[in-house]
């Protein structure tokens, strides 16, 4: 659609449930075509061009609605709230959670690296800032660089929410596995 025009009520939420199925669906192939998608969205090609130019446009938008939704629910997770131990597990479930858009945004490197300087996500930083709190508190090794850290929990999220995708484990079976792996590779050893 151009210029942003007002949506009905309803027309949020076809464009929700395409930008939804898109990032669904290319996370699983990223060759995935319009008519999959549309498919996977439940609406027909057409009502897909009503709201998207091209294939380019949606994925763009896709990408864009993607990394708004990684930020709101690592905002939504408190990372300055409480103990670090207690934010980082909060924001572990919350990545899982949203398990599609974690691998179709980071399970292809040429995702993140389309968006422009000022839509990378902010959600890197509120990371770092709880990582380094953490180390500073003594919940995480403060030998290890913060920078290490992140790698390895991006690493072991995209690892987890793909594995749900594979249906090879269940969510909740993810997140604890993820927690506890993170917990015992980079908390303090006592």
């Amino acid at each position: 659609m151009s210029a942003d025009p007002v949506l009905s009520g309803p027309q949020v939420r076809t464009r929700a449930a395409i930008l939804a199925a898109t990032a669904s669906v290319l996370a699983d192939d990223r060759s995935a075509t319009l008519p999959d998608i549309a498919r996977a969205a439940g609406v027909g090609r057409t009502t897909v061009h009503r709201y998207f130019n091209d294939r380019e446009s949606l994925v763009r938008e896709a990408t864009s609605d993607a990394v708004r939704i990684l930020e709101a629910v690592l905002e939504g997770a408190g990372v300055d709230d409480g103990p670090a131990v207690d934010a980082m597990r909060r924001v572990i479930a919350a990545m899982v959670a949203i398990g599609d858009r974690i691998v179709f945004l980071f399970g292809d490197p040429r995702v993140m690296e389309s968006l422009r300087p000022h839509q990378q996500p902010n959600g890197d930083v509120l990371v770092t800032r709880l990582i380094e709190r953490g180390q500073r508190d003594g919940t995480f090794d403060s030998e290890l660089p913060a920078l290490w850290i992140k790698h390895a929990l991006w690493s072991l999220v995209l690892r987890g929410c793909q594995d749900v995708r594979n249906g090879d484990l269940p969510t909740y079976a993810v997140t604890a596995a993820i927690i506890r792996t993170f917990e015992h590779g980079v908390g303090q050893r006592i």
